[in-house]
């Protein structure tokens, strides 16, 4: 698994965690937080490995659903982008405007 997926993973289960069940978010934090792998997963739970795949896969799926939806990871890294910008370019009132006028797009 790549570190940007596992990334991604993280910052969506930070947004959408409380959208999951108790067993979903247990299943992310110990897979993607904690680094156990499936079979240590399987085994504190126990169940197969491909039964805690499966739901890794599903929850996966549903949190990249609640994105697409609700965007809130992607207005989080427009944000942070352009906080970013503007902390290096000078502070005049055609920056400001400019900055204020794009985050009201996206609300």
């Amino acid at each position: 698994m790549g570190l940007e997926k596992t990334t991604r993973m993280n910052y969506l289960f930070d947004f959408y965690q409380e959208l999951l069940t108790p067993k979903q978010r247990s299943y992310m934090m110990l897979y993607y937080l904690d680094d156990h792998s499936l079979g240590e997963i399987a085994e504190e739970y126990n169940i197969t490995r491909q039964a805690v795949y499966d739901n890794i896969r599903r929850t996966e799926a549903m949190l990249e659903e609640y994105e697409a939806k609700l965007q809130l990871f992607d207005k989080f890294q427009r944000r942070q982008e352009l906080v970013s910008s503007f902390e290096k370019n000078p502070f005049t009132d055609e920056n400001i405007h400019k900055f204020l006028s794009e985050l009201k797009e996206w609300d």
